[in-house]
């Protein structure tokens, strides 16, 4: 009997906390109503959204192609310094749509070379072991990958991708949060009905927040495995098209196996402690930027079976006159 008076409390708190969360929502559908009626045009919302990412995106790529130097710690290879290095370069840049481009050298953690910059003009980042590691047609396989890269503007378009991603993601947050308040409010007052007193405040504040940012991340990583799936298609293209230009797919082969080679541990008495990366599931493959290594080398080896079988079929006989 003394638990009714209680229990009583809690049920009218509850109906309380009830009609104020039920108040705030709808004062809170009215001032969206208002605010919906005093909307500028979607073509001009969506005009004023493009126009701040693309800004935002060009900041970003400008300042982060100087940065990554930065961190990179590269150093700028002048002519003087690599004669033969600008000379097989120059002769690669002919063939595609670039601008001028740098040449810099870094020591990355594996082999590896890096196009930072677009059809513009930009900066070549290579590891300094690529070049004891590959031969010259290789190497001149890989600088031409890199060199398609910048004239498809593909860090440009992956900038604004992932800008666009980013800058979705804050909006989607703040259109989600007042959902979350309401229904994190009115699962709050349902437990003092039903005789559960809730979490603190700052808690239940935090639980919301954390919900309502779960929903946002399910959206973006859809959105950003929808990118990476892009970044591996210009991966791809960016092999064939380093194939037109030097007319060469087991270089760019070749290439790709001994950089594979180099940056994975050989096996050995202590290579259960390494990495290697065989063992990547479903998730790795489909955030992954660059699609696996077999699966570029097989396609360039089918390539120049290709052309070899063309290469060694007779020519067709001349109908008799």
């Amino acid at each position: 009997m003394r638990r009714l008076p209680l229990r009583v409390l809690m049920v009218l708190t509850g109906l309380s906390l009830l009609v104020v969360y039920l108040l705030a929502a709808a004062l809170g559908y009215r001032l969206l109503l208002v605010a919906w009626a005093q909307r500028p045009s979607p073509l001009r919302v969506a005009a004023y959204f493009l126009v701040a990412t693309v800004l935002f995106g060009l900041l970003s790529y400008q300042s982060g192609t100087a940065g990554l130097l930065r961190e990179l710690d590269a150093t700028k290879l002048s002519p003087a310094e690599a004669p033969r290095l600008h000379e097989r370069l120059e002769r690669l840049r002919t063939a595609f749509d670039v601008g001028d481009v740098s040449v810099h050298v870094a020591n990355f953690e594996a082999p590896n070379a890096l196009a930072l910059g677009g059809a513009g003009g930009g900066a070549l980042v290579v590891d300094g072991d690529l070049f004891a590691l590959l031969a010259p047609a290789e190497l001149d396989a890989i600088l031409a990958h890199e060199l398609a890269h910048m004239e498809g503007r593909d860090a440009l378009v992956q900038t604004l991708g992932y800008t666009t991603v980013r800058t979705g993601g804050g909006v989607l947050f703040l259109a989600l949060l007042p959902v979350g308040v309401v229904a994190g409010g009115l699962a709050r007052a349902l437990s003092w009905v039903r005789g559960r007193p809730p979490r603190p405040f700052g808690q239940h504040l935090a639980a919301v927040q954390f919900a309502v940012a779960r929903a946002t991340v399910a959206v973006l990583f859809v959105l950003t495995a929808v990118l990476r799936a892009h970044s591996r298609h210009r991966e791809y293209r960016a092999d064939d098209r380093a194939v037109e230009v030097t007319g060469d797919s087991i270089a760019l082969a070749r290439a790709l196996v001994k950089i594979q080679r180099a940056a994975t541990p050989g096996w050995g008495p202590l290579s259960s402690l390494y990495v290697h990366g065989d063992q990547a599931g479903m998730l790795t493959r489909l955030l992954a930027t660059h699609p696996p290594m077999d699966e570029r080398v097989g396609r360039l080896v089918e390539r120049a079976n290709r052309q070899g079988r063309r290469q060694r079929r007779p020519p067709a006989e001349r109908p008799p006159s």
